[in-house]
């Protein structure tokens, strides 16, 4: 059944997005910020120095991480299947690049409040004379792609 060009498609595009979003948000920091820049590991800000400073336990940590956003992209990847016919409703690629913008968003934010500011295991950029501004920075970015994706995602007709 082809999609309905005239009618606005389902939630499931909105959530495959999201979900690839989550994991897209994820192997970025996971990469970047870890991998790349080593700005810091999973566990860099915890106060025992035993697990702090235990660098395979911080890459076992980061791989867990990682593990946990690839189960993000299978999720996303399987809702993005099932939503496969509603390629070509309309304005289907703005709302599922909204989905995603929204889902990258929701993971800075969640992780951001999590890690850095709740439970302290990290911050943005561990040990920096700004660690607080640094991290305060990642959130806004999550309300800012958040905002950004709710924006381009069409309007509902009532």
């Amino acid at each position: 059944m082809s999609p309905n060009p005239d009618l606005p498609p389902s939630g499931r595009l909105t959530w495959a997005g999201v979900w690839l979003g989550l994991s897209l948000g994820g192997f970025f920091d996971g990469i970047m910020l870890h991998q790349v820049l080593q700005w810091h590991h999973m566990l860099t800000s915890v106060p025992d120095p035993a697990v702090r400073d235990d660098i395979t336990l911080n890459t076992f940590a980061d791989g867990l991480f990682h593990v946990a956003c690839w189960l993000f992209l299978v999720i996303g990847l399987w809702v993005l299947w099932r939503a496969r016919g509603e390629f070509g409703a309309l304005h289907w690629a703005r709302t599922f690049v909204g989905g995603i913008l929204i889902g990258a968003g929701a993971f800075n934010l969640i992780e951001g409040l999590v890690n850095h500011q709740i439970l302290g295991i990290h911050h943005v950029r561990t040990g920096s004379p700004n660690e607080l501004l640094w991290d305060l920075g990642f959130l806004a970015s999550g309300v800012v792609l958040i905002g950004v994706g709710w924006s381009v995602r069409p309007r509902r007709r009532l």
